[in-house]
């Protein structure tokens, strides 16, 4: 069936019906929470544990390369092996694996055994069992509700967890570091790994058996496959080109903003309040999203989402010298957030709707690759404009090409969707 004429997946729902009767999907939404705030404070604790361990600038990006590698190196054959197997004990493993991980920093911190090189090969590790996670959950979210006209819903209250990790969980991070040091606060991050681990122990939901293979698998067949069904649908190559973009545009003014706004004369205590008010527009939009998606159209709704995400920039670089600094470096990130937490939410979902079950995997891992990779390179680019250039003209030629990117998302297939797909079948 087209998209443009498939069935609504969100409409009005009797109390029976409500998801949160279905206990399997509460569970597993109570552990992701508290694993996304605890991972904030891993975010804010390990580059503060790398400091005290004299680590200089370029060690500094090491770090934040070796959690982020993972996804460009193993997240595509994740995906294959992902879609032979059942979901849940891999997500058991990954979360056993970044407790353990995790923990053993302030242990060895603890013995005086702990140096730069350690760290970064636990960051490495650490992401390598994200990665695994991250491409697992997205599958596992539809063997959960099988309802599939809760899809959105379900995916509403996942979009408010992690944008409400990104408004609190700075705070809450920085307190914990001052209070137990850095890197003794990581244990926290250990414990919310613990809690969902037990939390997918106790999820009780079947998970269909897979469909035998009619012919002998071979990696590169699989991988093939994969990419080909991302890149051969309309819906999901323009998903996927769209999220690449958006990714290194928000990756590309983040790595420079701070250094642009203490050179502006903000305190750093300043630029961490916008920021942390600006994501506050994240939990806006995960809020609203399912009733905007069930009044508008989805093609409206994604390119005003996206519209939000890559006009924001403008504003950055235009705010220099103006009294209204502070206000409008909130606008920026405000819109930014708010468009980027609405656009995840119905992306996913139409994702999760244009794929059938055996290619689940194969599809996330193929989506999340694109958009790690536009978030890398986006850093990569940001770094050498600012460099040739200056910082603020960067900036501006950054919110320039940003600015252009809106056409082409209006003009997209998703940008036309009138109608949510209807879910495809094996």
């Amino acid at each position: 069936m087209s998209p443009e004429i498939g069935t609504p997946i969100v409409r009005s729902a009797g109390p029976q019906e409500k998801l949160w009767r279905n206990l399997d999907f509460c569970k597993f939404w109570f552990g992701e929470t508290l694993s996304l705030y605890g991972t904030q404070v891993s975010m804010f604790a390990l580059p503060v544990t790398a400091v005290v361990l004299n680590a200089g600038p370029a060690q500094m990006g090491l770090l934040r390369s070796a959690e982020l590698f993972p996804y460009l190196a193993f997240a595509l054959l994740f995906g294959v092996w992902i879609d032979r197997r059942r979901l849940r004990p891999v997500m058991i493993a990954a979360n056993l694996a970044r407790m353990v991980l995790i923990g053993s920093v302030p242990l060895l911190a603890w013995l005086g055994l702990l140096n730069l090189n350690i760290l970064l090969v636990m960051a490495f590790a650490v992401g390598t069992a994200s990665v695994a996670f991250d491409v697992t959950w997205m599958s596992y979210v539809p063997v959960l509700i099988t309802d599939k006209r809760f899809l959105v819903e379900a995916n509403t209250k996942l979009g408010i967890s992690s944008a409400s990790a990104d408004a609190a969980g700075p705070g809450l991070a920085g307190l914990l570091v001052q209070l137990l040091r850095a890197p003794y606060a990581l244990v926290v991050n250990s414990g919310t790994y613990l809690v969902s681990l037990v939390s997918l122990l106790f999820i009780r939901a079947p998970e269909p058996p897979r469909p035998a293979p009619t012919t002998k698998r071979r990696l590169r067949a699989e991988l093939v496959e994969g990419l080909r069904f991302v890149f051969e649908d309309r819906y999901l190559r323009g998903l996927a080109l769209v999220g690449f973009a958006a990714n290194f545009v928000v990756t590309g003014h983040s790595s420079l903003f701070l250094l642009y706004a203490v050179r502006s004369g903000l305190a750093p205590g300043t630029v961490g309040g916008i920021l942390s008010i600006g994501a506050l527009g994240g939990v806006v939009g995960a809020l609203s999203a399912r009733r905007i998606i069930a009044r508008f159209a989805p093609g409206l709704i994604y390119s005003l989402a996206f519209a939000a995400v890559f006009v924001a920039p403008l504003l950055i670089p235009a705010s220099s010298s103006s009294p209204l600094m502070a206000v409008l470096f909130v606008g920026a990130y405000f819109l930014t957030f708010s468009g980027m937490s609405l656009a995840n939410v119905l992306v996913l979902s139409i994702r999760q709707a244009l794929t059938p079950r055996s290619l689940m995997g194969r599809m996330n891992s193929a989506m999340r690759t694109l958009l790690f990779g536009g978030g890398a390179i986006g850093g990569i680019v940001a770094g050498q404009l600012a460099g040739l250039l200056g910082l603020r003209t960067g900036l501006w030629i950054l919110a320039a090409g940003s600015a252009l990117v809106v056409l082409p998302v209006v003009l997209s297939p998703a940008g036309r969707l009138r109608r949510m797909p209807a879910p495809v079948s094996e």
